[in-house]
């Protein structure tokens, strides 16, 4: 089957169910990363990954990698540890030092490049993109990112710089977005990791017929404002 090309002129994407079988997902390249092309194809269960130099490219696995809130893996060690958790934990309070944090601490390189950067700096901008930031002694030491559809969180990317990090930053967004209506959590693709946490595949249709049923049903309002999410109370901290 032939790669499609997108257009500049248009925001449509071909049908994910038209996506190769090898690579697994992959529907298009071109376009580009405006606001309007990324929630476009969010909204129909495309994403963007490509490597440095390369044209833009657009996926849609089959089977889609999702996480229940409320099945996050508390396996007993995490839950030693985040009774005496040295970490405060926030949302939305250093949007773009997460990104830089999740392009820069991978030994394996990084797709987040300047142009995915800018493209999700104005997604935040515009109220749909959200992080979580966790912080040890005013330093921020791990965190993620990702896009708000709804009763969706499209999880894009973390990391961690100190024990538990990511692990935290994941726990404790899974708590507060089911307790504000949360309902999925998009991983896009599994890993030893995610899995570790909860992770599970479906079929891609199956991940499609919820993001048509969720994905403009909204949380409370409440649910990304920028705020301390763990441990309750008041937060002093300071920005890398």
């Amino acid at each position: 089957m032939r790669l499609i090309q997108l257009s500049r002129e248009s925001l449509n994407f071909p049908p994910p169910e038209m996506a190769l079988r090898e690579p697994n997902g992959l529907l298009a390249m071109g376009g580009d990363l405006s606001p309007a092309r990324l929630l476009n194809a969010y909204h129909r269960g495309i994403f963007p990954w490509f490597s440095p130099g390369d044209p833009i490219l657009w996926w849609s696995p089959d089977p889609r990698a999702v996480l229940v809130p409320q099945e996050f893996h508390f396996s007993r060690s995490m839950k030693r540890f985040h009774r005496r958790s040295p970490y405060h934990v926030t949302m939305n309070r250093a949007f773009a030092e997460v990104i830089e944090g999740c392009a820069s601490d991978r030994d394996e390189g990084t797709w987040i490049t300047p142009e995915v950067k800018r493209a999700w700096w104005r997604l935040f901008d515009l109220g749909y993109a959200h992080s979580v930031e966790v912080w040890r002694d005013g330093e921020l030491v791990g965190g993620l990112y990702g896009l708000a559809l709804g009763q969706i969180f499209c999880g894009e990317s973390m990391f961690s710089r100190s024990e538990n990090a990511s692990k935290t930053a994941l726990l404790v967004f899974c708590q507060h977005f089911s307790q504000h209506g949360g309902q999925l959590i998009d991983c896009q693709v599994l890993n030893p990791h995610t899995a570790s946490l909860g992770a599970k595949e479906i079929p891609r249709i199956e991940y499609l017929l919820a993001l048509s049923r969720l994905a403009d049903t909204p949380v409370s309002e409440a649910c990304w404002q920028a705020d301390t999410l763990f441990p309750a109370g008041p937060m002093f901290y300071t920005q890398p």
